[in-house]
């Protein structure tokens, strides 16, 4: 890692990864102060998170302060209402990418700069290189984790002013440095789904947020005919065949989902192949 900045707030997810980005820069001999964000969490719950915790418990270790910053009105309203509303218009929506434009590398960075933060360090699977006066965004050394795809949105000006410490590592070289040091995290298990959807069920996160029940509609072939009905296009994605609920005798995908019409546009197996064949 090469930087010409010296306070370094680094954003810790209270995963192994993070923390050990926080380790890096430590080591580095920058001056690191751990960020962590409270987002999106059920009604009722109150306190601290496990993951805001161990965070903390990380800092503590490296002997470097903590910060909390409360993103959860912004997370809110970028994230999970924009979830909502490409689903509703019959799209499929990565929070993830809008997440960091809007929230980590968004509000989070103007809370950070505000409290001294000269850059930012996350546990992204990315690197940074720079070339003359441009700095670029690059794949991980990793390639079976990177994760550069869902920072494709940050603004070229902001780069100069961020870190990925672990860009150069392995997922095994990480969680051995992290057992090294005796983290907590270090064989916390990685998260596979979005934050505010932890059981997978889009539909019903997106039932509780708004309080509507999707309307029932009509599968339909590419000619308008009803081919049969769906419960609902949030259900839905384009290119989805699993879980349709009908049955054809051969693999249908949809095609296309007309929000407009509450239809879905299915494709015979077929048809695919032989677009495919042309």
């Amino acid at each position: 890692m090469t930087h010409t900045k010296k306070h370094i707030f680094a954003a810790m997810s209270g995963g192994v990864d993070s923390s050990v980005a926080a380790y890096l820069l430590t080591q580095a001999g920058y001056e690191v102060t751990g960020a962590t964000m409270t987002l999106y969490r059920p009604r009722g719950e109150t306190g601290d998170t496990q993951d805001v915790t161990d965070a903390r418990a990380i800092c503590e270790k490296l002997g470097i302060p903590h910060k909390t910053y409360d993103m959860g009105e912004v997370f809110c309203r970028c994230v999970i209402e924009d979830f909502i509303r490409v689903y509703e218009a019959g799209g499929t929506p990565n929070p993830c990418v809008t997440c960091n434009r809007t929230v980590k590398f968004g509000a989070l960075w103007e809370a950070v700069t505000k409290d001294g933060a000269e850059a930012i360090a996350t546990g992204h699977y990315a690197r940074i290189r720079r070339e003359g006066d441009r700095y670029l965004l690059c794949k991980a050394a990793d390639e079976g984790k990177d994760q550069s795809y869902f920072l494709w949105q940050l603004p070229r000006e902001l780069l100069p002013h961020i870190l990925f410490p672990l860009g150069e590592m392995t997922k095994p070289e990480i969680r051995a440095l992290a057992a090294e040091q005796g983290f907590e995290t270090a064989h916390k298990s990685d998260s596979q789904d979005i934050c505010f959807v932890p059981d997978g069920d889009y539909a019903a996160c997106m039932g509780g947020y708004t309080g509507k029940t999707p309307e029932e509609g009509d599968f339909v072939d590419k000619n308008g005919k009803v081919l049969g009905r769906h419960k609902g296009i949030i259900h839905y994605t384009t290119g989805q065949r699993k879980g349709l609920g009908v049955a054809f005798g051969h693999p249908m995908y949809i095609k296309e989902i007309r929000a407009d019409r509450n239809e879905i546009v299915l494709s015979g197996y077929e048809e695919t192949c032989c677009k495919a064949i042309l």
